[in-house]
């Protein structure tokens, strides 16, 4: 039998132009203009962003190692689940029993140890420049759902592309790409008679009010034209014509209505803040909304873990966990039980993730926050674990592993911009293509990265 010869793998270039071959002379380009068109006139997909800002401890979530030395280790216990070999949390049984319904990607890490930092690395793909080890650094690139926002735009019924279930990431910003790409920001799905902010004109009822904000734009149009910034009149009219849009669709209003909910729905999404966002990014990725960001955390005046820093002054992991952990469970696998059963799990894409994971060896202090024993962990960004759900994406497994004390990625390291490579071209994005900075520059919607091939 004639032997074949395997040369090892290509080089992307010449990946890419095999691949046009392969396509019968389609470039990437074409062939990601020829997806945005069949995307128009088909289901449009999504992604839903789970943002758990402050840096959920890996040990405590879906990496444990219950082996470990017991100060690495940490208080809580793994659980098995429906899917052989894939243990988590004791905290996420409704998750233990659709571990086939997402896949675990425990392999991330990055080297940007600051919040900021490590945000802006996870949600732009773009490596910050802190101006100096005791600051953080300032967004200078936009992030995915600005990106996306970019390309979509805004629907014919004035569905916003981009939007922030609570708010969206503070610490990004659109810059190069305009004012009219950030996120629509919604409050708290979960307060009484939720309204989200510049919705109430979009029954057509109080026409007064309409008329005063169309008197208020007029001014501010006078006001701009003495703005000589580069491409800021063009970044404001598409921001006030999204605003005005938004101000005035039924269809933009019919979606963020939760009260068109049944109690039983809502009731089964958890009547709590990351349940309701859940259950309004749902809906909101129904209406063809591009990205929706969910923010995983919670003002410290409703809850004594409002955030993911597990520092031991701040928290106790234990008691932390065993407030957060069941609503992230609960709302999460409402969510993508009704994407699944509703047709939907290959349209819309689900991440949990934040912006880096915690230290191995486990901190303590006298007392924390709340008065309680402090128990910890600090940042590391050499091990962190992403939750994904949906998205057309082989689910029940686990990419890449940890060492036995998740310092670092034993084995098929991946990084935040090959997750991000995974997202656009889930959305079909060409995230080979660039921008144009203010100083006329090309930038890279992502320097490096290549979808996550086991997925």
């Amino acid at each position: 039998m004639r032997q074949l010869f395997c040369p090892g793998p290509i080089r992307r270039r010449e990946f890419l132009r095999a691949g046009t071959l392969a396509l019968g002379g389609l470039t990437l380009p074409e062939l990601f203009a020829h997806r945005a068109v069949a995307g128009t006139q088909s289901a449009p997909t999504s992604v839903i962003m789970f943002w758990m800002w402050g840096g959920p401890s890996q040990l405590e979530t879906w990496d444990m190692k219950p082996d470990a030395p017991v100060e690495y280790r940490g208080p809580l216990n793994p659980i098995s689940t429906n899917v052989p070999g894939i243990d988590i949390c004791e905290y996420l049984p409704l998750q233990a029993q659709r571990a086939h319904r997402f896949s675990l990607i425990r392999s991330l890490h990055h080297e940007m140890s600051a919040h900021n930092d490590g945000s802006i690395e996870v949600l732009t793909g773009k490596t910050p420049n802190p101006p100096d080890v005791t600051s953080q650094a300032i967004s200078q690139h936009p992030d995915f759902g600005m990106v996306a926002s970019y390309f979509r735009s805004s629907g014919a019924n004035g569905m916003p592309q981009y939007v922030g279930a609570q708010r969206a990431p503070f610490m990004t910003r659109p810059v190069y790409l305009g004012v009219a790409h950030k996120a629509f920001e919604t409050g708290d799905p979960s307060a009484e008679k939720f309204s989200p902010p510049n919705l109430t004109l979009a029954s057509g009822t109080d026409n007064g009010r309409l008329g005063n904000r169309k008197d208020l734009l007029g001014q501010f149009d006078r006001f701009k034209c003495a703005l000589d910034q580069r491409r800021s009149l063009e970044a404001v009219d598409q921001f006030n014509s999204a605003a005005f849009e938004i101000l005035t669709s039924t269809e933009v209003a019919a979606a963020f209505s939760l009260s068109d909910e049944s109690q039983e729905t809502r009731d089964r999404y958890g009547r709590h803040r990351w349940g309701q966002s859940c259950l309004l990014a749902r809906r909101l990725v129904e209406s063809g909304v591009a990205v929706v960001n969910i923010d995983a955390t919670a003002p410290n005046d409703t809850t004594k873990h409002f955030s993911w820093d597990d520092h031991a002054g701040a928290f106790h992991l234990d008691y932390a966990q065993r407030e957060r952990l069941p609503q992230v469970d609960q709302g999460l696998c409402a969510l993508i039980d009704d994407l699944f059963e509703r047709g939907l799990d290959r349209n819309v894409m689900v991440v949990a993730m934040g912006e880096f994971g915690r230290t191995p060896r486990v901190t303590y202090a006298p007392t924390n926050f709340s008065d309680q024993p402090g128990v910890g962990r600090d940042h590391w960004p050499g091990a962190m674990t992403a939750w994904v759900s949906g998205g057309g994406l082989r689910m029940g497994q686990v990419i890449g592993a940890t060492n036995s004390k998740s310092e670092y990625p034993l084995h098929d390291p991946v990084t935040p911009q090959d997750l991000l490579a995974t997202v656009y071209r889930h959305l079909g994005i060409d995230w080979t293509q660039s921008f144009t900075d203010f100083a006329g520059r090309p930038v890279p919607i992502l320097p490096f990265g290549e979808p996550i091939a086991g997925l």
